[in-house]
């Protein structure tokens, strides 16, 4: 009974230990990918931690480049897609990444510093996007659907045999 008390708690904490390490102290929060754009001058050379949904990636001759739709980011640093995007940004990462792992609809969460602009397209629309140098980079696991976050079932069974 003793051991039952004491393994209850540590199956708890392991099921709440989900959110990743990341170091965003000194980053800008509240900076969006728009605002970055429209005052580069004043947040060039800034740590923020952004976060969204990957719509495309190029690997490059020496970087990897992604494109990232932002959204706001939760308590857990964990892009909130139920909320409305925020803006574009890319990341350009030195060296070579799997783009089979940065796939198109992966939710990713980016610290890194504020080192340029690219213009671009979104469609047809011409698009002046932030450019991120990342320092820290974590894929989020894909949701089930209908769940809002880590559960923890217990259960009691009976097995009889003959």
């Amino acid at each position: 009974m003793k051991s039952l008390v004491l393994l209850i708690p540590a199956l708890l904490l392991f099921a709440c230990a989900t959110a990743p390490e990341l170091d965003t102290a000194g980053a800008q929060t509240s900076l969006t990918p728009g605002e970055a754009v429209q005052e580069f001058g004043a947040f060039k050379g800034e740590k923020v931690v952004w976060g969204g949904r990957i719509v495309g990636g190029t690997n490059l001759d020496e970087a990897t480049r992604l494109e990232i739709l932002a959204y706001p980011l939760d308590s857990s640093n964990r892009p909130d897609t139920e909320r409305r995007p925020i803006g574009r940004f890319l990341v350009r990462q030195e060296g070579y990444l799997e783009l089979s792992d940065y796939a198109p609809g992966r939710a990713i969460t980016v610290v890194g510093q504020l080192t340029d602009t690219r213009e671009g397209r979104v469609g047809q629309a011409p698009y002046h996007y932030p450019v991120i140098r990342p320092s820290q980079m974590h894929l989020w696991r894909p949701e089930a659907r209908g769940t809002s976050g880590p559960s923890v079932h217990f259960g009691i069974g009976v097995i009889l045999g003959n």
